[in-house]
């Protein structure tokens, strides 16, 4: 009796890669690449159709939906397949919000084809899979606690750095205006800094937002 390949959709705008990733996976016994995606949007659908095991997302895409917001969206619904993101970037700014969307792994492209296959038999049975240095970031983000930034935190960041006033980032994540400077307070605390200019600078540097 045979057994059943762990079934894949490649998602990637960039069509070299998701030829790259084929190339590499289909060759493997108990693999079967069964679909691919050029958008966020259309991974979604795509997964959604129910004949697909594990989704290799990327995290940037072209325009509209990033691979965050795409893995959230899959593992949404009932008996989704797993999701393990593939890509190059690897700041906190990236894996933390792929994990907390539910991605099941974290892989870095320039890994070994022979982890990549590893990769996707772990994601498959719901084990999880990360880079090394993602997981040693991970680790020390657990390890310090009171010194790691939120998700809320990132994103009140984010939107000082795109130069918007604590009234208009109250206005955009539907908070008041003094829960924004609360936020703003704790995030001054946790990086030692004391300027919204600083902040962003520091935050940039330690890969939690995103320039």
């Amino acid at each position: 009796m045979t057994e059943t390949p762990i079934r894949l959709l490649l998602a990637d705008d960039h069509p070299v890669v998701r030829a790259g990733l084929r190339a590499v996976l289909q060759t493997e016994e108990g693999i079967a690449v069964v679909a691919e995606a050029a958008t966020a949007e259309d991974a979604i659908a795509r997964a959604a159709q129910g004949d697909v095991d594990v989704v290799l997302m990327d995290l940037q895409f072209g325009k509209g939906m990033n691979g965050a917001e795409a893995t959230a969206a899959i593992t949404a619904r009932p008996g989704a397949p797993r999701v393990l993101i593939v890509t190059t970037y690897d700041t906190d700014a990236d894996t933390l919000p792929a994990i907390e969307a539910g991605a099941t792994g974290y892989l870095l492209k320039d890994a070994p084809p022979e982890d990549l296959a590893a990769a996707v038999r772990t994601a498959a049975t719901g084990r999880t899979i990360l880079a090394p240095a993602v997981a040693d970031r991970l680790m020390n983000r657990l390890r310090t606690p009171g010194t790691a930034v939120t998700r809320r935190e990132r994103e009140v960041l984010a939107l000082v750095a795109e130069g918007l006033s604590n009234q208009a980032i109250g206005a955009r994540l539907h908070l008041t205006e003094g829960t924004v400077k609360s936020h703003l307070a704790r995030v001054y605390a946790k990086l030692g800094v004391d300027s919204r200019t600083a902040a962003v600078a520091t935050a940039t540097e330690l890969g939690l937002i995103r320039r």
